[in-house]
């Protein structure tokens, strides 16, 4: 009888382990199905935001108004919104890279296009961050994003300046105040586009309730 009731307890107890052992494994397998989703949403995104990242550049430089708006900044911009900080920084380092190759902007040299890249990444990576901190806000990640990009830029182009013998303030002074109305397209264009994304239902834009990371996560 003793041997019995062993038998029983040891069943139960193999069949009980066996049991989390499949919840394990069950959680496990919608763990790694829940990241591709997230992983394959981000991928997405993060091609089709660089593809915009060309090619709206090139339809404003054929209207003479590319180095005043900066186009590219403004389509970058909006990945710290859309994208989790690493896919942020990546789309935004590669895409001035992807376009000096493909169109000669930035150009390769002077080294412009690696200014950008360091500049568009940080950037961008920047937005993410506070936006996940401040979702729904908009204001706070977008003025971070600004500020924080004219500051690199400003940096950057005035050591560059003195590496060619150009003079830097005025090369620095001058670039900046270019920036300008760019800075101001990016202030009426980003939070337009945000809301409108915020309020967008969809396999790639899911927002069952208010976020507490970027919209995709």
């Amino acid at each position: 009888m003793s041997q019995f009731r062993n038998s029983v307890a040891s069943y139960r107890l193999n069949n009980h382990a066996g049991n989390n052992g499949c919840r394990r494994i069950h959680r496990e397998v919608l763990s790694m199905k829940k990241l591709s989703a997230v992983t394959l949403r981000s991928m997405v995104v993060s091609a089709a935001l660089a593809a915009l990242g060309i090619v709206v550049p090139i339809a404003f430089h054929a209207v003479g108004l590319g180095s005043r708006f900066m186009p590219m900044i403004l389509v970058v911009m909006l990945c710290g919104f859309v994208l989790p900080l690493g896919w942020a920084a990546f789309t935004g380092a590669i895409v001035p890279v992807v376009s000096c190759l493909l169109t000669g902007m930035p150009p390769l040299y002077p080294p412009f296009f690696l200014i950008m890249s360091i500049e568009l990444a940080l950037t961008s990576a920047a937005v993410s961050l506070v936006f996940s901190r401040t979702v729904p806000r908009i204001w706070p990640a977008l003025l971070s994003g600004i500020l924080l990009d004219r500051v690199i830029s400003t940096v950057l182009t005035y050591y560059l300046a003195g590496w060619f013998g150009l003079p830097p303030w005025l090369f620095t002074f001058a670039q900046f105040a270019q920036s300008l109305p760019g800075i101001a397209l990016q202030l009426m264009v980003v939070p337009l586009v945000v809301r409108a994304i915020q309020g967008r239902e969809g396999i790639l834009f899911s927002h069952g309730k208010p976020p507490e990371t970027p919209i995709l996560q």
